[in-house]
């Protein structure tokens, strides 16, 4: 079977989905596929139920539909998945879900990309024949959880963070977090509030709620010094880390008040895991039940994208920076892989569409 469009978008969640309302804007035709059974399943079904938009949400809306005047500051996780769907309402957006792109190609004779896609439902092979490809599968495509000796003959339970619910299961027990971002500090948190004997590891210096030089001391005065209980902040601002890094920060929830109690312990980075002991930096040891892994995630456009190496290096991410980052060549776009959040993905798509027209 095959297909022919102008636009073939890779991936329904929110960096799709607004790539596909832009171009409904623009009258310009596409398809959008979506390997998952639903759009946006990373907040659907690998979110956890405390977890709200971390940035206010004038920072946060999809192009062309604002959130309801009504909704609160910072949008819980089911009001922006209501949000989501009613985008795809509003813009009559159809992904073909559960289709999985296993390889894409630009073919110079015909200058279009090739995409073979494996419908889930029959195994049926589809081939895709577009003019553009957008890659919108997103820079949190696979789980990343990183290489530590003896850890995976770890005697208790292994989570990563895209898996963690609630910590309602783990009451009176001994829990780790590795990861110490805003998910890694309001997982800590939960797992606290029912009842978990908690650690945290810091692993790189974590900015608390700091803009820059003039919030940076607003946090020194409403935090205080955090060293001695283990967490150390970055001596840059907020808006520059972010703009170097793709570093948000972290957005206090009351775990720095229960570090400060000792209601959480803070520890170094792992060395290595015997069993169910963790040895940490300096040979402190300690035992768990269970491990939680807030290290975030990576992006697995490379495994089937062919002849994107101009647009995007070797683990994922853009080659060029923000904001040229968004264009390569042969009519090939990404579309929320510059770790600029919802505002990110939304002047990409702007981007895109205009870029698509004006070809």
């Amino acid at each position: 079977m095959e297909v022919q469009t102008i636009v073939l978008i890779v991936g329904a969640g929110p960096a799709g989905l607004a790539t596909a309302a832009c171009l409904t804007q623009l009258s310009i035709p596409y398809v959008i596929v979506e390997r998952d059974d639903c759009s946006a399943s990373l907040w659907r079904n690998c979110s956890y139920d405390r977890l709200k938009l971390h940035l206010a949400k004038e920072y946060c809306e999809l192009p062309y539909m604002p959130y309801p005047v009504d909704a609160p500051t910072y949008i819980p996780k089911d009001q922006f998945v209501k949000y989501l769907d009613n985008y795809i309402e509003c813009f009559d957006i159809r992904p073909k879900y559960q289709t999985a792109i296993e390889s894409c190609s630009y073919d110079e004779g015909t200058m279009c990309w090739i995409s073979l896609a494996r419908d889930m439902t029959t195994s049926m092979v589809v081939k895709y024949t577009a003019r553009f490809l957008v890659v919108a599968s997103g820079e949190n495509s696979a789980e990343n959880i990183p290489m530590i000796p003896g850890l995976h003959g770890f005697a208790g339970q292994i989570i990563h963070s895209s898996r963690f619910k609630s910590g309602a299961t783990y009451s009176k027990r001994d829990a780790l977090v590795v990861g110490c971002g805003n998910s890694g500090m309001e997982i800590a948190y939960d797992l606290v509030s029912h009842g978990a004997n908690t650690s945290i590891v810091v692993r790189s210096p974590v900015p608390v709620n700091v803009v820059d030089d003039l919030l940076v001391r607003i946090s020194n005065f409403v935090f205080g010094g955090l060293s001695r209980h283990g967490i150390m902040r970055p001596r840059k601002g907020h808006l520059l880390l972010k703009a170097e890094t793709g570093r948000s920060a972290v957005i206090d929830v009351r775990t720095v008040g229960l570090i400060k109690s000792g209601n959480i312990k803070v520890l170094g980075n792992i060395s290595k895991i015997k069993g169910s002991i963790v040895e940490f930096e300096g040979k402190k040891e300690s035992v768990f039940d269970a491990i939680v892994f807030a290290t975030g995630y990576k992006s697995t456009a490379n495994t089937w994208l062919k002849n994107g190496e101009h647009m995007l290096n070797n683990d994922g991410p853009p080659n060029q920076e923000f904001p040229n980052h968004w264009k390569g060549e042969n009519g090939l776009y990404c579309a929320g892989l510059a770790k600029r959040g919802l505002a990110g993905i939304a002047m990409d798509a702007k981007n895109i569409a205009s870029d698509i027209l004006s070809n």
